[in-house]
């Protein structure tokens, strides 16, 4: 049986595909897949339609890809992405998702770091809107006894012999029980939002403790300092709210107040791209302008100048949010905005194949480091999860053992006290923050060795040696690329156009690694 962690869109994108190859797999989650982090996404999925009478092409969303994640992605890999994004996006219209549409067909908006409009969308819930879709066609194959989910299922470890993974252990939240299964599985469990509770974008129950557990174990990671803040998020109770990159494909505009006037900052910055520069760009530019004593201290975004039909057609549920959750109508005043963690470039190193270095493991989605480089475009990352599925379906291997053995193990060692994932985020965050630099960097890792003499359980050791690991990753990156900017090293040295990828044998080890088939800048 092949089984399948996470049940968000590489899940069953995965799950589908697998399917219709008339193969069986496992579907487990935490939550149901109404839940998974996939229903987050607002802005759109990227793919070159050419509807908008811009001359798009596959090549050119290749290049914009490559550039925006400054050259540090696979160029083969990138390359099938951008190839297959058409036809995903053509099955997806074919499943029902209801993308904007006129006489040309679907239409396409501008998103960061593309000179074209590319980006299908579905007003600003495109994300649960996609969703919908995959989870209605999986239906289909569950009824046919090809596709067993397991709901409310927690995978705290895998079974793995000789560098090969056998299978997987999970706990059952309802009951408290443990099982194993048996076959190949597919980490499709989200970014490692977990190690930044509070300060990101994501849901919470992408915890990070499964790979923390794995990378412990000698699976490895790669390009771990890749983080990348989104320059428009806003602070709300436990969480930071996404003000989705739609608002500026549509005409909104970043605004502070210098000597008591407005100042539309990025349109001086940047006066060819304005206002949608890649992220990691406008996250910098946002972060100075905060610092900057000429400024009020303050960045807002401002979406005043768009037609009430741009509200009432494209940016309605945006609105809506926040309204209920800001008290501000964003037709009628500028909203306070500040940076906040939204995704992580880094995870799981895997092939082209999405093979981890553990045989019969394979990782998709945010979970994997493979298509977005030092920085990922918008619109870009619903493409990978349905196209990262896609791919494992056509490698993993089937196996018709579909035993479930029930198993002992204390709940109690599989949670990380709160207050400790608290210092630990905080330990982080000092030293992987949107400027960075060794003295930051080596204080950051020495407060978290500090913090590791009062783990409380095996995990909360595992989680010290994955954050020990981005930190060190940071630091051993002597350069500026993308989201990872240090202002000790403010150039970009091709000597560092490599893969950064840990690994742990009793110590971590941090190795730059080739790219196959990559041309510089």
């Amino acid at each position: 049986m092949i089984n399948i962690v996470g049940s968000g869109l590489a899940g069953l994108s995965c799950a589908i595909n697998l399917a219709k190859q008339n193969k069986r797999c496992n579907l487990i989650s935490v939550q149901e897949s109404q839940r998974a982090q996939s229903v987050l996404a607002e802005g759109g999925i990227n793919a070159a339609l050419n509807t908008m009478g811009e001359d798009d092409s596959v090549d050119q969303h290749y290049e914009d890809t490559m550039k925006g994640g400054a050259y540090l992605a696979d160029p083969e890999t990138v390359k099938g992405l951008t190839e297959n994004a058409i036809e995903i996006v053509n099955w997806l219209k074919d499943l029902g998702v209801p993308f904007e549409l006129n006489e040309k067909g679907i239409v396409q908006r501008n998103f960061g770091g593309q000179k074209k409009k590319r980006t299908a969308y579905v007003k600003s819930s495109t994300g649960k809107m996609l969703m919908s879709a995959l989870i209605d066609e999986a239906r289909k194959y569950e009824i046919k006894g090809l596709i067993k989910r397991y709901d409310h299922h927690k995978v705290y470890d895998l079974i793995i012999e000789d560098n090969i993974c056998q299978g997987l252990r999970m706990l059952d939240l309802y009951t408290n029980k443990a099982y194993e299964m048996y076959g190949e599985v597919l980490l499709a469990c989200g970014g490692l939002t977990g190690f930044f509770l509070g300060d990101t974008t994501g849901s919470s129950d992408n915890t990070g403790a499964l790979v923390s557990t794995l990378f412990a174990k000698g699976l490895k990671m790669a390009n771990l300092e890749m983080i990348q803040y989104h320059p428009t998020t806003m602070k709300i109770s436990g969480k930071k709210l996404l003000i989705s990159e739609a608002a500026r494909g549509e005409g909104g505009r970043f605004m502070t107040y210098r000597n008591g006037e407005p100042y539309y900052f990025m349109e001086e910055l940047y006066p060819e791209e304005k206002n949608l520069t890649t992220r990691d760009v406008a996250t910098r530019a946002v972060y100075k302008i905060m610092n900057d004593p000429s400024c009020s201290g303050e960045v807002y975004l401002d979406l005043r100048g768009l037609d009430q039909e741009t509200f009432d057609e494209k940016l309605s549920d945006m609105r809506k949010e926040l309204l209920d959750y800001a008290g501000v109508d964003i037709a009628k005043q500028p909203i306070r905005i500040t940076p906040g963690i939204h995704y992580f470039m880094g995870g799981v190193y895997v092939n082209k194949d999405h093979q981890s270095s553990i045989d019969g493991l394979y990782a998709a989605g945010e979970c994997a480091s493979i298509y977005h480089g030092a920085n990922r475009l918008g619109g870009n990352s619903l493409l990978g999860a349905i196209y990262g599925g896609k791919v494992v379906a056509e490698h993993i291997k089937a196996d018709e053992n579909d035993t479930l053995r029930q198993i002992e193990v204390d709940p109690d060692n599989l949670e990380i006290n709160e207050n400790y994932s608290q210092k630990m985020k905080e330990i982080l965050l000092s030293g992987l923050g949107i400027i960075r630099n060794k003295e930051s960097l080596e204080k950051a890792l020495s407060d978290l060795e500090d913090l590791n003499n009062d783990t409380h359980n095996q995990l909360e050791k595992d989680k010290a040696l994955l954050g020990k690991a981005m930190l060190l990753s940071a630091l051993n990156r002597k350069e500026s690329r993308g989201a990872h900017y240090r202002d000790d090293h403010p150039e970009t040295s091709d000597d560092y156009a490599k893969t950064s990828v840990a690994s742990y044998d009793g110590e971590i080890r941090i190795d730059l690694v080739d790219i196959p088939g990559r041309r510089n800048a």
